[in-house]
Formats: C-alpha cells, sequence, structure tokens
C-alpha cells in the first residue's frame, strides 16, 4: 500500500477517534463513581449542535465550546438529580436523556439560522489544523499526529492527565473506592453524594465536547444525527477499555480505523455497497465486544466498578 495512503488514513483515523476519546473518558469518570449514564447520545448530538449554533451566531468557536461545556452540565445534572437524590432507575435515566437530548437537538437543528430558518450542512466557523513546530517534520508520522486540529492535541493532553489522576492522585484513589464500595468510602470520611455528582457532570461535559468536535472540527457544520450513534459506539468503548483511559483510545482509534477505511473505500470506487461499508465501524465494535465477554480470563482479571448502577443510601451501611 502506498505510504501516503497510510498516512492519510493514519489522520483520519486520529480525527475520527477524537469524540470518542472524549465521550468515552467522560464515561468513564462517571461510572467509575457508581453512576450508569446511558445518555451519551443524547449529550453528544446537543454538545454539537450547540457548539455550532453558538460558534455560528457568535462567530467564535470558544463561544460555541463554551456554549457546549454549559449544555453537557445542564443534561448531566438532571440525570445525577433523577439518579443520586432521588435515586431514579440509572438505565431509564439515561435512556430519557438519550430520547430528549436526540429530539432536542433535531428540533433546535432545524432552526438554527436567521429568522428560525435551518442550516442544515452549512459550515460555519470551524477548527483548522495548526502544525507543531519540530514534531510535525517528523517523517511520515509527524504529518498525521501534529498536524491536527486543537481538539485533538487537547487530546492527547486529556488521556495522561486523567489516567494520572485516576492511579496516582488522592483525589483519583476517592473516586475509584466510591465507585468499588461507597459504604467502605463513607466510613473512611468520603462525600460519596458529592463524588458521584462532581465526575457525573466533569463526565457530562468531556461528552458534550466530544460532540462539539464532530460539528466544529472533523464534520463541521450541522447535519440531521450528526453523531451517528457514536455515543452508543462510546458505551461499548468504555467495556472494551475496562475502564482505563489509555485502552479507550486504543478502541477509539480502532474504530476511527475502521471508519477511515470504509470512506477510503467508498473514494476508490469499490464495488461493495455503501450501506455495508457504513456498518463497518459499528459491526467492527460489536464483534469486539463479543470476543472480550467470551475471554473468560479477561472478564475475571478485569471487570466494572463493584456498586456501578447501584444507589447508595447512607442508612444502609452496615
Amino acid at each position: 500500500m502506498d505510504l501516503a495512503l497510510l498516512v492519510s488514513i493514519l489522520t483520519v483515523t486520529i480525527q475520527a477517534g477524537t469524540s470518542l476519546v472524549f465521550a468515552t473518558i467522560g464515561e468513564i469518570l462517571t461510572e467509575r463513581s457508581g453512576i450508569l449514564n446511558l445518555g451519551l447520545e443524547g449529550i453528544m448530538i446537543m454538545g454539537a449542535v450547540t457548539a455550532f449554533a453558538g460558534a455560528y451566531h457568535s462567530g467564535s468557536l470558544l463561544v460555541g465550546l463554551l456554549i457546549a461545556v454549559l449544555v453537557g452540565l445542564l443534561l448531566a445534572s438532571i440525570h445525577a438529580v433523577l439518579t443520586i437524590t432521588f435515586r431514579a432507575d440509572q438505565v431509564v435515566s439515561g435512556l430519557a436523556l438519550t430520547l430528549f437530548g436526540s429530539g432536542l437537538a433535531s428540533f433546535l437543528g432545524q432552526r438554527l439560522g436567521p429568522g428560525g430558518k435551518p442550516l442544515v450542512g452549512e459550515v460555519g466557523p470551524k477548527f483548522t489544523k495548526t502544525a507543531v513546530p519540530l514534531l510535525s517534520e517528523i517523517p511520515y508520522l509527524g504529518e498525521a499526529l501534529f498536524k491536527q486540529d486543537p481538539m485533538v492535541y487537547g487530546m492527547y493532553l486529556l488521556v495522561p492527565l486523567v489516567a494520572y489522576y485516576l492511579y496516582k492522585t488522592r483525589p483519583g484513589l476517592h473516586l475509584r473506592a466510591v465507585g468499588e464500595n461507597p459504604a467502605t468510602a463513607d466510613a473512611m470520611g468520603i462525600h460519596v453524594a458529592r463524588t458521584r455528582y462532581l465526575y457525573t457532570l466533569l463526565g457530562g461535559v468531556l461528552i458534550a465536547l466530544g460532540g462539539a468536535h464532530l460539528s466544529l472540527a472533523y464534520t463541521p457544520g450541522w447535519t440531521e444525527n450528526l453523531t451517528g450513534g457514536r455515543g452508543w459506539i462510546a458505551i461499548a468503548l468504555v467495556i472494551f477499555a475496562t475502564w482505563d483511559p489509555w485502552r479507550a483510545v486504543a478502541g477509539a482509534i480502532l474504530f476511527g480505523g475502521v471508519n477511515a477505511i470504509q470512506f477510503r473505500l467508498q473514494a476508490a470506487g469499490t464495488t461493495l455497497p455503501a450501506a455495508f461499508l457504513g456498518m463497518l465501524p459499528y459491526l467492527f465494535t460489536i464483534v469486539v465486544l463479543v470476543i472480550i465477554t467470551w475471554w473468560e480470563a479477561f472478564r475475571k482479571r478485569v471487570g466494572a466498578p463493584a456498586a456501578l448502577g447501584i444507589p447508595y443510601v447512607r442508612e444502609e451501611r452496615g
């Protein structure tokens, strides 16, 4: 295969995987606290549409990102209040959040322009690729890794910071303790509800930023169903990553790679149906999850946080 083509595929792979990394890391932090959030698709698509609308009307990408952050906080706070304060079923709350977010994004997407007119497919302000001095000059890899948009560079920083925070700091230890055994964490003086609120909200922000990357960088503009199910893929990648930030990158890159290859095949004029090529990334994700599920040794070695999805009531401490 032509080396230039490989570099091109790697470049697109990283771009396609960035939004997934943001969303997956956000969900890892949320689930590490013991809260299951299945509302990723709704939060991502709301982050995408509001980031695009904010950037389009203000002319500022920063404003678009800030609006997406606020929307992520708002939607995640709804889930947090329902599941932590009122101890509602976390699965039901998350699914309701996805339905609400998807419907509201569709409604808003048709009224983005002046006078409430649609801006479907129109390109507004977008992040442009910026080369990192020296690093971008590394043969082949430099162009793919260090000639990207600013949100990709943010992803490069996010993963090691979160990994270090989780495994090397006291607050990270407290987070993992709350997700594993909230009663013991409570007995040690850790405020369980406050911790779960904090990381559910932080997770919502990162998930919304994943959506913002789609509408401001990867595919600038707004189209119906822009996320294309990436919120559900991110939930699957959390399992694939075994709740570890570094493995989340590997999963996102795998998905992004398959996504990039199917686009290249379509551009090359393959005889395979476009619908089949379009479903390849999702089919690949399902296959990987099935393999992981069957790998008994893997399942025994690494599992979900023990208290995931279980409401904590302080009076029940034994």
